[in-house]
Protein backbone atom coordinates (compact mmCIF):
# COMPACT_ATOMS: atom_id res chain seq x y z
CA UNK A 1 0.00 0.00 0.00
CA UNK A 2 2.95 2.57 0.72
CA UNK A 3 4.43 1.68 -2.10
CA UNK A 4 1.73 2.38 -4.44
CA UNK A 5 0.80 5.60 -2.52
CA UNK A 6 4.37 7.07 -2.82
CA UNK A 7 4.72 5.83 -6.97
CA UNK A 8 1.81 7.77 -7.45
CA UNK A 9 3.60 10.84 -6.47
CA UNK A 10 6.25 9.55 -8.87
CA UNK A 11 4.07 8.79 -12.01
CA UNK A 12 1.29 11.25 -11.57
CA UNK A 13 4.26 14.03 -10.51
CA UNK A 14 1.32 16.56 -9.16
CA UNK A 15 1.92 20.71 -8.99
CA UNK A 16 1.91 21.83 -5.55
CA UNK A 17 1.15 25.69 -4.77
CA UNK A 18 2.86 26.51 -1.53
CA UNK A 19 2.05 29.71 0.53
CA UNK A 20 4.50 28.83 2.80
CA UNK A 21 7.45 30.82 5.16
CA UNK A 22 10.52 32.33 3.48
CA UNK A 23 12.62 30.39 6.02
CA UNK A 24 12.28 27.38 4.54
CA UNK A 25 10.71 28.19 1.24
CA UNK A 26 13.79 26.48 -0.83
CA UNK A 27 14.04 23.24 1.21
CA UNK A 28 10.37 23.04 0.33
CA UNK A 29 10.63 23.27 -3.45
CA UNK A 30 13.54 20.86 -3.30
CA UNK A 31 11.85 18.31 -1.44
CA UNK A 32 8.85 18.52 -3.77
CA UNK A 33 11.40 18.16 -6.44
CA UNK A 34 13.17 15.09 -4.76
CA UNK A 35 9.85 13.26 -3.89
CA UNK A 36 8.90 13.91 -7.63
CA UNK A 37 6.27 16.65 -7.38
CA UNK A 38 6.71 20.25 -8.88
CA UNK A 39 6.46 23.40 -6.62
CA UNK A 40 4.93 26.59 -6.88
CA UNK A 41 5.31 29.46 -4.41
CA UNK A 42 2.99 32.71 -5.11
CA UNK A 43 1.81 34.81 -1.89
CA UNK A 44 0.33 37.50 -3.42
CA UNK A 45 -3.13 37.99 -3.13
CA UNK A 46 -3.18 39.52 -7.29
CA UNK A 47 -2.71 35.87 -7.99
CA UNK A 48 -2.86 33.51 -5.35
CA UNK A 49 -6.10 32.23 -6.26
CA UNK A 50 -4.92 31.82 -9.87
CA UNK A 51 -1.93 29.84 -9.30
CA UNK A 52 -4.14 27.25 -7.06
CA UNK A 53 -5.96 26.31 -9.98
CA UNK A 54 -3.91 25.59 -12.33
CA UNK A 55 -2.22 23.07 -9.18
CA UNK A 56 -3.32 19.82 -8.01
CA UNK A 57 -2.72 20.50 -4.27
CA UNK A 58 -2.57 23.53 -2.28
CA UNK A 59 -0.42 24.16 0.91
CA UNK A 60 -0.62 26.93 3.33
CA UNK A 61 2.23 27.13 6.10
CA UNK A 62 1.87 30.68 8.54
CA UNK A 63 5.10 30.32 9.44
CA UNK A 64 6.44 33.86 8.44
CA UNK A 65 2.35 35.20 8.94
CA UNK A 66 1.86 38.99 7.40
CA UNK A 67 -1.09 40.64 6.56
CA UNK A 68 -0.89 40.32 2.79
CA UNK A 69 0.17 36.76 2.96
CA UNK A 70 -3.12 36.38 5.17
CA UNK A 71 -5.28 37.71 2.46
CA UNK A 72 -3.90 35.51 -0.07
CA UNK A 73 -4.42 32.15 2.26
CA UNK A 74 -7.88 32.92 2.14
CA UNK A 75 -7.84 33.84 -1.68
CA UNK A 76 -6.07 30.24 -2.54
CA UNK A 77 -8.07 28.16 0.22
CA UNK A 78 -11.57 29.35 -1.15
CA UNK A 79 -10.05 28.88 -4.36
CA UNK A 80 -8.85 25.33 -3.62
CA UNK A 81 -12.05 24.21 -2.25
CA UNK A 82 -14.17 25.61 -6.13
CA UNK A 83 -11.82 23.33 -7.32
CA UNK A 84 -12.09 20.14 -4.90
CA UNK A 85 -8.44 20.30 -4.32
CA UNK A 86 -6.69 18.55 -1.03
CA UNK A 87 -5.35 21.18 0.89
CA UNK A 88 -2.34 21.14 3.65
CA UNK A 89 -2.97 23.59 6.91
CA UNK A 90 0.52 24.18 8.92
CA UNK A 91 -0.14 25.80 11.80
CA UNK A 92 3.48 26.64 12.57
CA UNK A 93 4.04 28.41 16.38
CA UNK A 94 -0.06 28.34 16.64
CA UNK A 95 -0.39 29.46 20.50
CA UNK A 96 2.83 31.49 20.35
CA UNK A 97 0.94 34.59 19.38
CA UNK A 98 -2.57 36.00 18.84
CA UNK A 99 -2.42 36.50 15.55
CA UNK A 100 -1.05 33.42 14.69
CA UNK A 101 -3.59 31.44 16.52
CA UNK A 102 -6.68 33.38 15.32
CA UNK A 103 -5.26 32.53 11.83
CA UNK A 104 -5.18 29.08 11.98
CA UNK A 105 -8.36 28.72 13.75
CA UNK A 106 -9.80 31.59 11.26
CA UNK A 107 -8.66 29.47 8.25
CA UNK A 108 -10.13 25.98 9.82
CA UNK A 109 -13.54 27.89 9.79
CA UNK A 110 -13.48 29.46 6.39
CA UNK A 111 -11.82 26.65 4.48
CA UNK A 112 -12.31 22.94 4.14
CA UNK A 113 -8.75 21.77 4.70
CA UNK A 114 -7.49 17.99 3.86
CA UNK A 115 -4.86 17.47 6.48
CA UNK A 116 -3.67 19.59 9.25
CA UNK A 117 -0.19 18.93 10.23
CA UNK A 118 1.58 20.08 13.37
CA UNK A 119 3.42 19.21 16.44
CA UNK A 120 1.11 18.71 19.54
CA UNK A 121 1.19 22.44 20.86
CA UNK A 122 0.46 23.55 17.32
CA UNK A 123 -2.72 21.41 17.35
CA UNK A 124 -3.52 21.62 20.62
CA UNK A 125 -3.48 26.06 20.12
CA UNK A 126 -5.90 25.73 16.77
CA UNK A 127 -8.46 23.13 18.66
CA UNK A 128 -8.46 24.68 21.96
CA UNK A 129 -6.58 27.90 21.99
CA UNK A 130 -3.92 27.45 24.24
CA UNK A 131 -0.73 28.78 24.32
CA UNK A 132 2.11 26.43 25.27
CA UNK A 133 4.10 26.41 22.09
CA UNK A 134 7.57 27.35 22.70
CA UNK A 135 8.34 29.52 19.27
CA UNK A 136 8.23 26.94 16.40
CA UNK A 137 8.53 24.16 19.04
CA UNK A 138 5.86 21.70 20.90
CA UNK A 139 6.13 22.29 24.80
CA UNK A 140 7.58 19.42 26.58
CA UNK A 141 4.79 18.92 28.63
CA UNK A 142 2.66 18.19 25.58
CA UNK A 143 4.98 15.87 24.29
CA UNK A 144 2.95 12.01 23.08
CA UNK A 145 4.79 9.51 25.08
CA UNK A 146 3.48 5.72 25.43
CA UNK A 147 2.47 6.88 28.77
CA UNK A 148 -0.11 9.29 27.16
CA UNK A 149 -0.29 7.71 23.98
CA UNK A 150 -4.13 6.67 24.21
CA UNK A 151 -4.99 10.25 25.57
CA UNK A 152 -3.90 11.90 22.42
CA UNK A 153 -5.29 9.33 19.96
CA UNK A 154 -8.54 9.88 21.10
CA UNK A 155 -7.87 14.22 20.77
CA UNK A 156 -6.42 13.51 17.10
CA UNK A 157 -9.90 11.19 16.46
CA UNK A 158 -11.87 13.90 17.97
CA UNK A 159 -10.18 16.41 15.93
CA UNK A 160 -10.54 14.98 12.87
CA UNK A 161 -14.41 13.96 13.42
CA UNK A 162 -14.62 17.67 14.12
CA UNK A 163 -12.81 19.28 11.52
CA UNK A 164 -13.19 16.30 8.57
CA UNK A 165 -9.52 16.72 8.02
CA UNK A 166 -6.68 14.19 8.49
CA UNK A 167 -4.95 15.29 11.73
CA UNK A 168 -1.46 14.50 11.57
CA UNK A 169 0.54 15.08 14.83
CA UNK A 170 4.50 14.70 14.93
CA UNK A 171 7.08 14.46 17.40
CA UNK A 172 8.93 11.39 18.86
CA UNK A 173 6.02 9.04 17.81
CA UNK A 174 4.06 10.81 15.38
CA UNK A 175 0.13 10.03 14.67
CA UNK A 176 -1.75 10.67 11.72
CA UNK A 177 -5.80 10.02 12.46
CA UNK A 178 -9.03 10.49 11.33
CA UNK A 179 -12.50 9.95 12.66
CA UNK A 180 -11.80 6.85 12.79
CA UNK A 181 -8.58 5.66 12.38
CA UNK A 182 -5.08 6.19 13.59
CA UNK A 183 -1.65 5.33 12.59
CA UNK A 184 0.65 5.56 14.84
CA UNK A 185 4.66 5.84 13.25
CA UNK A 186 7.98 5.99 14.86
CA UNK A 187 10.08 6.56 12.12
CA UNK A 188 12.77 9.46 12.11
CA UNK A 189 15.71 10.61 13.90
CA UNK A 190 16.47 13.26 16.96
CA UNK A 191 18.52 15.11 14.62
CA UNK A 192 16.03 16.51 12.41
CA UNK A 193 14.67 18.62 15.20
CA UNK A 194 18.19 20.56 14.48
CA UNK A 195 17.10 21.56 11.02
CA UNK A 196 14.92 24.08 10.04
CA UNK A 197 12.40 23.10 7.98
CA UNK A 198 12.00 19.79 8.06
CA UNK A 199 8.10 20.22 9.43
CA UNK A 200 7.66 22.58 6.55
CA UNK A 201 9.35 20.13 3.96
CA UNK A 202 6.29 17.53 5.56
CA UNK A 203 3.76 19.63 4.74
CA UNK A 204 5.35 19.94 1.29
CA UNK A 205 5.26 16.08 0.47
CA UNK A 206 1.90 15.41 2.30
CA UNK A 207 -0.08 17.77 -0.23
CA UNK A 208 2.44 15.97 -3.09
CA UNK A 209 0.74 12.84 -1.72
CA UNK A 210 -2.72 13.84 -1.58
CA UNK A 211 -2.62 15.49 -4.90
CA UNK A 212 -1.26 11.76 -6.15
CA UNK A 213 -4.07 9.48 -3.89
CA UNK A 214 -7.48 11.76 -3.45
CA UNK A 215 -9.08 8.83 -2.82
CA UNK A 216 -6.98 8.24 0.81
CA UNK A 217 -6.25 10.90 2.17
CA UNK A 218 -5.31 9.20 5.85
CA UNK A 219 -2.69 6.58 4.26
CA UNK A 220 -1.47 9.39 1.86
CA UNK A 221 -0.73 11.59 4.87
CA UNK A 222 0.47 8.36 7.24
CA UNK A 223 2.96 7.56 3.67
CA UNK A 224 4.31 11.20 3.72
CA UNK A 225 4.78 11.24 7.28
CA UNK A 226 6.71 7.46 7.53
CA UNK A 227 8.90 8.58 4.21
CA UNK A 228 10.15 11.80 5.61
CA UNK A 229 10.87 9.86 9.06
CA UNK A 230 12.84 7.23 7.26
CA UNK A 231 14.55 9.55 4.95
CA UNK A 232 16.03 11.36 8.21
CA UNK A 233 16.86 8.00 9.80
CA UNK A 234 18.79 6.73 6.54
CA UNK A 235 20.20 10.18 5.87
CA UNK A 236 21.60 9.97 9.50
CA UNK A 237 23.65 7.04 9.33
CA UNK A 238 25.77 8.28 6.52
CA UNK A 239 26.99 11.01 8.08
CA UNK A 240 30.68 11.43 8.97
CA UNK A 241 32.22 12.51 11.96
CA UNK A 242 33.10 15.96 10.29
CA UNK A 243 29.72 16.66 9.18
CA UNK A 244 26.92 18.89 10.70
CA UNK A 245 23.06 19.77 10.51
CA UNK A 246 23.44 21.48 7.32
CA UNK A 247 24.98 18.45 5.19
CA UNK A 248 21.98 16.28 7.25
CA UNK A 249 19.84 18.73 5.92
CA UNK A 250 20.99 18.21 1.95
CA UNK A 251 21.14 14.31 2.54
CA UNK A 252 17.29 14.31 4.03
CA UNK A 253 16.89 15.83 0.23
CA UNK A 254 18.92 13.05 -1.99
CA UNK A 255 17.32 10.38 0.35
CA UNK A 256 13.69 11.53 -0.64
CA UNK A 257 15.08 11.85 -4.18
CA UNK A 258 16.38 7.94 -3.78
CA UNK A 259 13.14 6.62 -1.99
CA UNK A 260 11.30 3.85 -3.94
CA UNK A 261 8.30 2.41 -2.82
CA UNK A 262 9.61 -1.06 -1.35
CA UNK A 263 12.23 0.83 0.52
CA UNK A 264 9.24 2.70 2.25
CA UNK A 265 7.39 -0.65 2.59
CA UNK A 266 10.12 -2.46 4.06
CA UNK A 267 11.50 0.68 6.39
CA UNK A 268 8.16 2.02 7.63
CA UNK A 269 7.62 1.60 11.75
CA UNK A 270 3.73 1.92 12.27
CA UNK A 271 0.36 0.09 13.28
CA UNK A 272 -3.02 1.41 12.82
CA UNK A 273 -5.81 1.11 15.22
Amino acid sequence: MLKHILENVRTKAPIIHNITNYVTVNDCANILLACGASPVMSDDIAEAAEITSICQALNINIGTLNAETRKAMFAAGKKANSCNLPIVLDPVAAGASKIRTETARALLQRVKFTAVKGNISEVKAIAMGTNTTKGVDADLADAITDNNLDKAIVFAKDLASKTGAVIAITGAIDLAADAERVYIMRNGHPMMSRVTGTGCMLSAITAAYLAANPERPLDAVAAAVMAMGLCGERAHARLSKCDGNATYRNYMIDEMYHLDGDTLESGAKYEIR
